[in-house]
C-alpha cells in the first residue's frame, strides 16, 4: 500500500512539474487552474502517505482524478494540437452560443484568436457560429483560414464549398471540390455538389463525366443515375436519359420524378402505352399528380378516348388552375376544352419540394414534347431512326 502511494505521488509530482513548465514556456496563466487542482490532489495524497492515514474511497478517487487523470488528459489532448487555453475559451464560447448569446461567443473567440492566430480549432468554431447566425461571408473566410492551417480536413473543405455555392461564388467552390475529389475521388457529397454546379452553369457534358466517374465508387446510388438522366435530357440524348432514369427507378421504386421524366420521353417517341404506364405510376405523388393527369388526358386524346380525356383534364384543372390555360392553348384539347369547367377560384398552390434542377429538366422535356407534338408520325419515326444510328456509331 505504501509503495502504491509513493508511486502515485511521484507520478503526480512529475505531471505537476510538466504542467508548470508548460505554463512558463507558453506564458499562459490558464495553467494555474490545473496546477491548483493538482496541488490539492498531491497534498491529500502526501498527507495520507506521511501520516499513514487510510483515506475514504471517495477521497482517493478524487485525488487520482485531480492529480493524475485531469493533467494527463490535457497533455494527451495537447499532443493532438489543441492547447489548454483553446479548450477553455472554446468551451466558454460554446456555452454562450448554446444559450443564445452568439455575439458574446464570437467576441470571446476573436479575442483569443488574436493570441493564437494559427489555431485551426478556434477558426473552425468561429466559422460554425457565424454560419449558424447567418454571417455566411464571415463564415466562409474563417473556414478558409482553418483549411489553410489544416489542409487535410476534407469535411471543412466540403462545407466551405457548400457555402460558396449559396453565395454564388461557384468558381471558388468548383476549385475546392476538385481538390477534394483529387484526394478522395469516392467522396459522394463532393461529386453531387460539383455536378450540381456544373449543371447550373449548363456544362452538361462535364457534369455527366463527374457523375459517371462517381458511379465507379457508388454504383448503388440511385441519385447518380437520376442526375445522369437529367443531364442527358438537357443534352437531348433522350435514349441515354431513359436508360439512367430506368436504373434510378429500379433502385428506388418511389422515385416518381424519374418515372415522370420517363413518361415524357416515351411521349417524345410516341410510345403512348409506355408513357401511360409511367404516368399512372406517378399518380400517388402529390407533387406531380396535377401534371400527371394532364398528360394522361393528352394521351387519351391521342388515342381518341375523349371521355377519359375530359375526366383526366378536369381532375388536373381542379388540382392546378394554371393547367386550364395551358390546355386551352393546346391544339389537341380544342375539341374538349369547352367541356372542362374553368376554375372560378384560385387553387391553393402546393408547397412542392422539387429542386430547381429537376424543375428545369421537366420544363425542357415539356418544351421538347410541345415541339415534337407538332411533328407528323413520319417525322417522329425519322428522328427515332436517326438517333439509333448515332448511338450505333458511338458504340462501334
Amino acid at each position: 500500500m505504501i509503495v502504491e502511494r509513493i508511486i502515485f505521488n511521484v507520478i503526480a509530482f512529475a505531471l505537476f512539474i510538466i504542467v508548470f513548465f508548460k505554463m512558463i514556456h507558453r506564458n499562459d496563466t490558464n495553467y494555474t487552474y490545473i496546477l491548483g487542482i493538482q496541488a490539492l490532489g498531491i497534498a491529500i495524497g502526501f498527507i495520507g502517505l506521511v501520516f499513514r492515514v487510510e483515506l475514504p474511497i471517495l477521497i482517493n478517487v478524487v485525488t487520482y482524478i485531480t492529480s493524475i487523470l485531469i493533467p494527463l488528459a490535457i497533455l494527451i489532448i495537447e499532443k493532438k494540437g489543441i492547447l489548454l487555453s483553446e479548450i477553455i475559451y472554446m468551451s466558454i464560447a460554446k456555452f454562450y452560443h448554446k444559450n443564445g448569446k452568439s455575439e458574446k461567443a464570437k467576441e470571446i473567440l476573436m479575442k483569443i484568436i488574436e493570441k493564437y492566430p494559427n489555431s485551426y480549432y478556434l477558426h473552425k468554431q468561429l466559422a460554425q457560429i457565424c454560419e449558424d447566425t447567418g454571417k455566411i461571408e464571415i463564415a466562409i473566410d474563417e473556414y478558409i483560414r482553418a483549411t489553410d492551417i489544416n489542409n487535410l480536413d476534407l469535411d471543412v473543405k466540403l462545407k466551405t464549398a457548400n457555402l460558396l455555392k449559396t453565395v454564388e461564388r461557384k468558381q471558388e467552390a468548383t476549385k475546392i471540390l476538385n481538390q477534394i475529389l483529387k484526394i478522395k475521388p469516392e467522396c459522394y457529397e463532393a461529386t453531387c455538389l460539383l455536378g450540381d454546379i456544373l449543371y447550373e452553369q449548363e456544362n452538361y457534358k462535364e457534369a455527366a463525366n463527374i457523375y459517371l466517374q462517381a458511379l465507379n465508387y457508388n454504383p448503388e446510388k440511385y441519385e447518380l443515375y437520376y442526375n445522369l438522366g437529367m443531364v442527358f435530357t438537357r443534352l437531348n440524348d433522350f435514349q441515354s436519359a431513359k436508360e439512367y432514369y430506368e436504373k434510378a427507378a429500379q433502385l428506388n421504386s418511389l422515385l416518381y420524378n424519374a418515372k415522370y421524366d420517363l413518361g415524357q420521353i416515351a411521349l417524345l417517341y410516341n410510345e403512348l402505352e409506355e408513357a401511360e404506364q409511367y404516368f399512372t405510376e406517378c399518380i400517388n405523388d402529390d407533387e406531380l399528380a396535377d401534371e400527371v393527369y394532364y398528360y394522361l388526358a393528352y394521351i387519351a386524346m391521342l388515342r381518341g378516348n375523349r371521355e377519359d380525356a375530359i375526366q383526366y383534364l378536369s381532375t388536373a384543372v381542379e388540382e392546378n388552375e394554371e393547367l386550364y390555360e395551358k390546355a386551352n392553348k393546346e391544339l389537341v384539347f380544342k375539341m374538349i376544352i369547352n367541356k372542362i369547367k374553368k376554375p372560378t377560384h384560385t387553387v391553393k398552390s402546393k408547397n412542392k419540394k422539387i429542386t430547381l434542377k429537376e424543375l428545369e429538366t421537366i420544363k425542357h422535356l415539356e418544351q421538347t414534347c410541345e415541339v415534337v407534338g407538332n411533328l407528323s408520325q413520319n417525322d417522329i419515326k425519322a428522328i427515332r431512326l436517326l438517333k439509333r444510328k448515332e448511338q450505333d456509331r458511338e458504340r462501334e
